[in-house]
């Protein structure tokens, strides 16, 4: 898995824009209008998660989802980690 330039990954961020750049990694967060709603995209997430094999680094509290993606095997943002973002992207879009 090739590691992304700082460049590559603040290009690639122009088509992400509630996603940030920090300590190797992609970063955002989600305010849903309760905890059900969070914990369904969580759930949603997760078998996303699962079918590419990669897994973020999050956590909630009530209505807040905080992730964090990056591929520990390179220490750092990779494209698999752009292709998770997408992915929860579309599925945040349809909550």
């Amino acid at each position: 898995m090739k590691l992304l330039t700082d460049l590559e990954i603040e290009k690639r961020l122009e088509d992400f824009p509630d996603w940030d750049h920090h300590d190797n990694a992609l970063t955002t967060e989600f305010e849903f209008d309760n905890f059900k709603n969070c914990m369904s995209a969580v759930f949603r997430i997760a078998f996303e998660c699962e079918k590419l094999n990669h897994h973020p680094d999050w956590s909630n509290s009530y209505n807040l989802l905080k992730i964090k993606l990056s591929t520990h095997d390179v220490s750092g943002v990779t494209d698999l980690d752009f292709k998770l973002a997408k992915s929860i992207e579309k599925i945040i879009e349809v909550e």
